[in-house]
């Protein structure tokens, strides 16, 4: 390593521009650009082994010689703690088991984490552990461990949650970025948006004629059952920061492809639209926490899309794009009058604690 590639202190010099940001924002966990970069040239960069680099939603890992489970993990922020359809005991649950069902893997077991603000009341916890419980119960998973921290009034926000997840692969190819392939369609499961307008409208306390609950759902049961039912799933990925503009950058730089997104194929609520122009929003890169893409190959669409409907909450999955060529990552929509553009990642999000 030269010289000048190391800090003053006799370390490596920081991967991130300090004449740019020599603090962090929030824009470096709001799943844009900045976090993407802060991941890549920080994390990845100086820890990251095989698995770590494949940037996924999780990774397998082999435990002695009894075969490969699945392991996960998140951390939940969302601020205020219930909202519209949900709350963060929920998220932290389907959040984390619908990333280990994106991996191709049932959800096993859970550890729970909880940072506790001084003050927060005992009743608001003692909900949310039951809404954890409810969760676990419909998802079929158990917390096996956790831990527990108290910080000074403050400077908790209430309540903080971390959740890590272990499955087990079922018995199809592994979903991953890696497989992704030029003529490949791409499939988005319902409408996007929900749960960023829900979360921001709590929040803020906006008067919305008609009010919009968070999408917030488990994923579990229809993704492993396109990878059960003999469908060709090159990659899934679950739409939470960023949204689907976001996730399909992130698999496109991944895969080393370009993507065309029909955008006029989007469904997007009437309110949830509304609200957006209102506000100068793009639908597509709020986040939603119960809908997930599907990248399939192109011969399997239409039996992706009749396993999917047969469940409430993928019931309006639909075709939305394709990946095009191998080449510099880049994602272009395509309108409804045939003109396109670049749907690229925005530095930080359209809305901060969403999750």
């Amino acid at each position: 390593m030269s010289a000048s590639a190391w800090g003053a202190a006799g370390l490596p010099a920081c991967p991130i521009s300090l004449r740019d940001y020599p603090r962090v924002t929030l824009a470096h966990g709001a799943g844009g650009r900045l976090s993407a970069e802060l991941v890549e040239r920080m994390f990845v960069a100086t820890l990251g082994g095989e698995s770590l680099r494949a940037r996924h939603d999780g990774a397998r890992v082999r435990v002695g010689g009894r075969g490969d489970v699945v392991i996960t993990t998140d951390t939940y922020v969302v601020s205020p703690l219930r909202f519209p359809g949900g709350d963060i005991g929920t998220l932290a649950v389907y959040g984390t088991t619908n990333d280990l069902a994106m991996c191709g893997a049932r959800p096993r077991a859970l550890s729970l984490g909880l940072v506790l603000e001084e003050g927060l009341p005992m009743d608001t916890l003692w909900r949310q552990v039951l809404a954890i419980r409810a969760a676990c119960e419909l998802v079929g998973v158990e917390v096996v461990t956790g831990d527990t921290k108290v910080v000074e009034r403050g400077k908790g926000d209430g309540m903080f949650v971390n959740t890590t997840g272990v499955g087990a692969p079922v018995d199809a190819p592994a979903p991953r970025p890696a497989r992704v392939r030029p003529g490949d369609a791409i499939i988005v499961t319902g409408d996007l948006g929900r749960h960023g307008i829900a979360v921001l409208a709590a929040r803020e306390q906006l008067m919305i004629e008609t009010p919009i609950e968070s999408d917030l759902a488990t994923l579990v049961e229809p993704a492993l059952a396109l990878l059960e039912g003999g469908v060709d799933v090159r990659c899934l990925r679950d739409l939470t920061r960023g949204g689907l503009a976001s996730a399909l950058n992130e698999l496109a730089a991944s895969a080393g492809v370009r993507v065309e997104l029909d955008e006029e194929r989007v469904a997007v609520h009437p309110t949830v639209r509304g609200v957006c122009e209102l506000l100068g929003f793009d639908p597509l890169y709020v986040a939603n926490e119960g809908r997930f893409v599907a990248i399939v190959a192109p011969e399997h669409v239409d039996a992706a899309l009749e396993l999917l409907r047969r469940f409430p909450v993928t019931a309006e999955a639909v075709a939305v794009g394709r990946v095009l060529e191998r080449g510099p990552a880049e994602v272009v929509g395509r309108s409804a009058y045939g003109t396109t553009r670049v749907v690229d990642m925005l530095s930080g999000a359209q809305l901060p604690r969403i999750c």
